[in-house]
């Protein structure tokens, strides 16, 4: 297992030849996180343009800042997903308090508990999708199929003590969904974007 202070060699050599300006890394790193970053984004904002603009203005910014990424702070992954963040919230927040400035309906209040949800769906949803396959197995029986713990042993051909202690895994990786920021993200993750 990798040090935690030593970033995975990918992100070291991609950060390096983003911040070199070669086309074809921004390429490689669009096609390694074009579906998270337009997933994450249709999550929060819940509309299809919106998304692909939220994609667009992502890796625009990944382009243009290619220093703003420290590999040592974390994962590139972590940091794509945490920008995407950043951005889709901070749109959610001008588009609806534009919206509430012209008569829309709702409150102020209203606003932030949209923002506040949108924000830790998102979360929610990047922590399954990051989580090692065993644990989102155990997890997508039990929630999508209803399986207990015991169904979910058989399922999986593993003993009911694993079953147990990867849906408690799983479980407790979810209930960060709700913490403040995550480690190696930009600025304003944690859902005060």
């Amino acid at each position: 297992m990798a040090k935690k202070d030593v970033p995975p060699r990918w992100d070291r050599k991609m950060q390096q030849r983003l911040a070199r300006g070669e086309a074809a890394a921004l390429g490689e790193l669009y096609d390694r996180f074009a579906s998270l970053v337009h997933g994450l984004a249709h999550r929060v904002l819940g509309d299809e343009r919106a998304a692909d603009g939220i994609t667009r203005e992502v890796f625009a910014h990944v382009w243009e800042h290619p220093d703003a990424y420290d590999p040592r702070q974390g994962p590139l992954r972590t940091y794509v997903a945490a920008l995407t963040h950043h951005l889709a919230v901070r749109r959610l927040r001008a588009t609806e308090t534009a919206a509430l400035a012209h008569g829309g309906p709702g409150t102020a209040e209203e606003l932030e508990d949209k923002v506040r949800h949108a924000s830790v769906a998102a979360r929610a949803d990047y922590i399954v999708q990051s989580m090692p396959a065993p644990l989102r197995a155990a997890l997508e029986l039990a929630y999508f199929q209803r399986r207990d713990y015991r169904q979910t042993a058989v399922d999986l051909g593993v003993t009911e003590d694993e079953a147990r202690r990867r849906l408690r895994l799983g479980l407790q990786l979810l209930s960060t969904a709700h913490d403040a920021a995550a480690p190696g993200a930009p600025p304003g993750y944690g859902g005060a974007a």
